[in-house]
């Protein structure tokens, strides 16, 4: 995970898409990606393993670019909600 959002980034700065995430303009593609992965879910539909892949890789790439734009480890702010979730809904 460590080299994942350098090479992310190197892979938007190479084809000048930095100037389109802002981190409002990120969150929007994050909403707009998850719509994309609950459609395949529309009407009953049983997507494939592929497209669930496809479609989670996506908002899951827009929430590195988040981290990557507020200076956040995705790893440590997973554990620290973990933490907080834990004492929030005990077993």
């Amino acid at each position: 995970m460590s080299d994942l959002i350098p090479r992310l980034v190197a892979f938007r700065n190479a084809r000048d898409w930095e100037r389109f995430h802002t981190p409002a303009n990120l969150a929007e593609a994050v909403s707009v990606e998850a719509g994309e992965l609950q459609e395949l879910f529309l009407w009953g539909e049983e997507p494939t393993r592929e497209r669930v892949a496809e479609e989670t890789a996506d908002v899951l790439i827009y929430c590195l670019y988040m981290c990557e734009a507020y200076g956040l480890e995705p790893e440590a702010i997973i554990r620290e909600k973990m933490t907080m979730n834990a004492g929030k809904y005990p077993v």
